[in-house]
């Protein structure tokens, strides 16, 4: 617990000053009794006044209930639980304690697993012991951190490791970005085999150095987000990817699975077994990186976000696109889901509300307008084939049925897309496949090469303009939506001068801690 607590100073101190507080800590600077009760007045004002100096002060609980484990989770805003991922997701003694006790402070789950290791598995085992649980990581953590030392040798050695400066791309700065409110999310919408863009951005995103904290994304976007959240590296993602898109290029596994067309021209057989293939029946709580993907459920007229549950299935879910694929029922509820792409094609909001500080937003859908000839008031399907197939006759721009469901599922999309791009917290990249059909599963490479090169493009002038080191600057000041503004979420205290104050409290069973420069103000609490 000592190397994880230091490990993830060494992550936060890339954001701002950070400070390491345990029960020896305290004593050693206190004196011997600070603990006891007739010095709570002091240990109370002197802990304010070093969360009013650090941007974060971590609390390092004991192993068992003391006064100081009480104290730390009293003083905390959250509280981060430590297991090992390859144990036995068995309750400890302080977890106990939050099942008997109601405590305030969000409470994360981080799960942590060696390089050497094998992936995540198991997630929802110890998420089902621990239902006050809100959220989760899993965190590779370096072998230093598993190293059995004495508590003053793993100090001797991380004063070493701090001297470096920390590895941005690590789990434990995806953490800290996430517990400072400074997370930044990958985004990435439908559009048919015009996603493979995606792919070739993730690789250029890859080579500029830009970390990834989540990934969201609809019907291809989910595809290709969920093969990167599992990964986590772009050769992986662009394996995976192009054998997927051999198999869609299949024209004999699609004649196979081809039925009589009430719901859909294809069974969803063949898709079913292509996906399950790249994915098995991996979690979406395995995964390395947080993950959601975008569903249409027609059942209840909503759009529906999936967090947890079978990886495959809800991938394709988000890529039932009618009439090709039949709405695939969900287990849980047995509503009829579709693709997402008619409620959400590039959830860009989504991912914000999950508290994405910054949100890169790839969108490979339908947007040039459509130079279409005028034939009237009625169109005749024969005289189309004919002026097709006849070589001099002169060629019009007619659209055909796969073409016009295609532009109607952005349609409900547009308001929300433009929300999106005038928004403050996205990044809106648009790479130019739309010459591409939403069909074209066959040039795979084409369409990579496409995206990875505007990636290039776009993410060199981001270094030039310093956009990339602006977007992993902290910003404090900013009410993003996280862990460290519980205080404003709870509760808001607002002075008599009408001036709106924004107070650091704790509280545990309705103990409340105001740090001292407060105690001198009139103030009013307003409960929400």
């Amino acid at each position: 617990l000592t190397a994880f607590t230091l490990e993830l100073k060494h992550a936060l101190d890339a954001i701002g000053p950070t400070l390491v507080l345990t029960s020896d800590i305290i004593r050693a600077r206190l004196g011997a009794y600070a603990m006891e009760s007739t010095h709570e007045c002091q240990l109370s004002n002197w802990l304010a006044q070093q969360e009013d100096l650090h941007r974060i002060v971590l609390y390092q609980t004991e192993f068992t209930l003391t006064p100081w484990t009480i104290r730390s989770i009293r003083q905390a805003d959250c509280i981060l639980v430590i297991g090992l991922g390859d144990e036995e997701p068995t309750l400890g003694i302080l977890e106990k304690f939050f099942e008997q006790c109601h405590v305030r402070a969000l409470k994360q789950l981080v799960l942590l697993h060696r390089t050497d290791g094998p992936p995540p598995s198991g997630t929802v085992r110890w998420l089902k012991e621990r239902t006050w649980i809100s959220g989760h990581f899993h965190i590779q953590a370096p072998k230093r951190v598993f190293m059995q030392r004495p508590t003053h040798k793993i100090h001797e050695f991380y004063n070493k490791v701090h001297q470096k400066n920390a590895n941005r791309h690590s789990d434990f700065s995806r953490l800290a970005r996430t517990l400072t409110g400074n997370s930044i999310a990958l985004v990435l919408g439908g559009g048919g085999a015009r996603g493979f863009a995606h792919v070739g951005m993730i690789k250029a995103l890859e080579e500029a150095g830009i970390p990834i904290d989540m990934v969201g994304g609809t019907s291809i976007g989910a595809l290709v987000g969920g093969i990167y959240a599992e990964h986590r590296n772009s050769k992986q993602t662009n394996d995976r990817t192009s054998k997927w898109a051999q198999m869609m290029s299949s024209l004999l596994r699609t004649v196979l699975d081809l039925t009589y067309p009430i719901s859909s021209l294809l069974s969803g057989s063949a898709f079913n077994v292509i996906l399950q293939d790249i994915f098995g029946e991996r979690e979406i709580q395995d995964l390395w990186l947080p993950y959601f993907s975008i569903t249409t459920d027609i059942s209840s007229s909503s759009m529906r976000v999936h967090r947890e549950g079978c990886l495959w299935r809800y991938v394709r879910a988000s890529a039932s696109y009618t009439p090709y694929l039949p709405p695939l029922c969900d287990p849980r509820d047995s509503h009829l889901l579709l693709d997402g792409c008619y409620v959400n094609n590039l959830p860009a909001d989504v991912a914000h509300s999950f508290g994405a500080r910054t949100v890169l937003a790839i969108d490979v859908g339908l947007q040039k307008d459509w130079d279409t000839w005028n034939y009237g008031d009625t169109l005749s399907g024969w005289w189309l084939l004919w002026n097709r197939l006849n070589p001099w006759s002169e060629k019009i721009k007619v659209p055909d049925m796969a073409e016009l469901q295609s532009r109607l599922s952005y349609v409900s999309c547009v308001r929300q897309l433009e929300q999106v791009k005038l928004s403050g917290y996205c990044e809106y990249l648009s790479p130019p496949v739309q010459r591409f059909s939403t069909t074209d599963f066959h040039r795979f490479q084409e369409i990579h090469d496409v995206g990875y090169e505007y990636g290039k493009l776009i993410f060199t002038e981001w270094h030039r303009g310093d956009v990339i080191k602006k977007m992993l600057e902290d910003r404090s000041a900013e009410t993003v939506p996280g862990f460290t503004d519980l205080a404003e979420i709870v509760s808001r205290i607002e002075p008599a001068a009408n001036q709106k104050l924004i107070a650091d409290r704790k509280m545990i069973d309705g103990d409340i801690c105001l740090p001292n420069r407060l105690l001198q103000q009139e103030i009013r609490w307003e409960y929400s």
